[in-house]
């Protein structure tokens, strides 16, 4: 099986936990407001479910007569009613499905959110490591150059040499001192960056790996794990609610019925029947007549509407996360061939560059040439470092979009 392997980085000794990233991960996904405001908004979508499933508030009506309506039995002095209204049967489950797959799609909207969140920890993160190594090439790099001077200066007082190449290794210097002092600026700015995302302290310090270890990834690499997306669970579970709501819809169109009761307060009459006086009850059932039908089927289409319109936006989202996906795949082989060209290139150059020295140390000839390959190692050690980091940066995306749990 092919694969695409990730060539490992020997620029320092590993003093840190390879899970640090991962610590990082659990410190996001608990202090970042972003991911709390989701998390929030899926708890208040679960408090719409006992909304929507509970039977409407009973009708509680008092009235009193002004002006006493005398019957046979007596004076009707004041009266009461209660009703309780009873949707039609099945309504309210209907109601309660939607609301729950609703409040499901917010706990995916949630992961998805988490996902992403990730991804940021880590596009902040590489480049991190890049910079704090980068740091480290540019010094070493000040140590090479400045015992080139020593020896160019040392030839030049023997006059086996030019100041030529004083000036020119003198030059270099200052150049690699001015990389440097801009990366030193860069750092606290690239700080921040990740602490912002982490929602510390902006100059809170953070430990970053010195050395990346080997990776293999297989061809088509959790590609079946892109149906897990939450992004697409997320719109699957509003289409399923869309669902849900047509049949709620029709069963909102249907009757409404109710059962109350009136009570009657009846004062004492003239005449002297055996009930005068007596209060009167009335059972009561009530019907609704659902025959403006306008609004229901308007609820109706809207319904049939938005579950065409989370088909495709399903169909859309899968199109653009299975595009990704094979772009992400290409660009990471992409770093990987690179990644064996720099190495392959610091081999060489590094041998090269040994012999020229000693060639010169021993004859007055090719400084020049000196400099220049050390210019080009240090090309591909920065070279190696930027697409190390671009290949971390590219599987995390990869990651998040095949929904890798963390």
């Amino acid at each position: 099986m092919r694969k695409i392997i990730l060539v490992t980085l020997l620029f320092a000794v590993c003093n840190l936990s390879a899970q640090s990233l991962t610590n990082y991960y659990e410190l996001a996904a608990k202090n970042n407001p972003e991911l709390k405001a989701k998390y929030k908004e899926f708890e208040a979508s679960l408090q719409k479910i006992p909304q929507v499933s509970s039977l409407p508030d009973p009708n509680f009506s008092l009235g009193y007569f002004i002006s006493p309506v005398e019957t046979r039995l007596g004076p009707q002095n004041m009266k009461f009613s209660l009703t309780q209204m009873f949707p039609w049967f099945g309504t309210l489950k209907a109601q309660k499905n939607v609301a729950a797959l609703l409040a499901d799609s917010k706990y995916q909207a949630f992961l998805n959110t988490k996902n992403q969140l990730f991804f940021q920890v880590a596009s902040a993160y590489y480049p991190l490591y890049e910079l704090l190594n980068l740091k480290g090439i540019e010094q070493e790099n000040i140590k090479i150059l400045e015992s080139y001077k020593k020896i160019a200066s040392a030839k030049f007082e023997n006059g086996k040499g030019s100041l030529v190449d004083v000036l020119r290794v003198d030059i270099m210097v200052k150049e690699a001192q001015t990389n440097l002092s801009i990366l030193e600026k860069k750092e606290p700015a690239l700080t921040a960056w990740f602490n912002s995302i982490l929602n510390r302290k902006y100059d809170e310090k953070i430990d970053v790996i010195k050395e990346i270890t080997l990776v293999e990834l297989p061809l088509e690499y959790r590609k079946d794990s892109i149906v897990t997306n939450p992004l697409l669970l997320e719109i699957d579970l509003k289409k399923q609610a869309a669902d849900a709501n047509i049949i709620a819809v029709k069963k909102q169109g249907l009757p409404k019925l109710g059962v109350g009761l009136d009570y009657v307060f009846v004062g004492t009459g003239m005449n002297n029947f055996s009930d005068s006086g007596k209060d009167a009850i009335m059972p009561m059932v009530t019907l609704s007549l659902p025959i403006f039908r306008t609004k229901y089927n308007a609820a109706n289409a809207e319904a049939k509407l938005m579950q065409e319109s989370y088909w495709y936006q399903k169909e859309a989202a899968e199109n653009k996360l299975n595009g990704s996906y094979y772009k992400m795949t290409f660009e990471l082989e992409k770093e990987q061939e690179l990644l064996k060209l720099y190495t392959n290139q610091v081999t060489t150059l590094s041998k090269s560059l040994n012999l020229l020295l000693a060639y010169y140390s021993n004859a007055n000839k090719d400084f020049e040439e000196v400099l220049r390959m050390q210019q080009e190692l240090l090309k591909y050690k920065k070279l190696t470092l930027a697409s190390t980091s671009a290949f971390y940066v590219k599987l995390a995306e990869l990651d998040y979009l095949t929904a890798k749990q963390f």
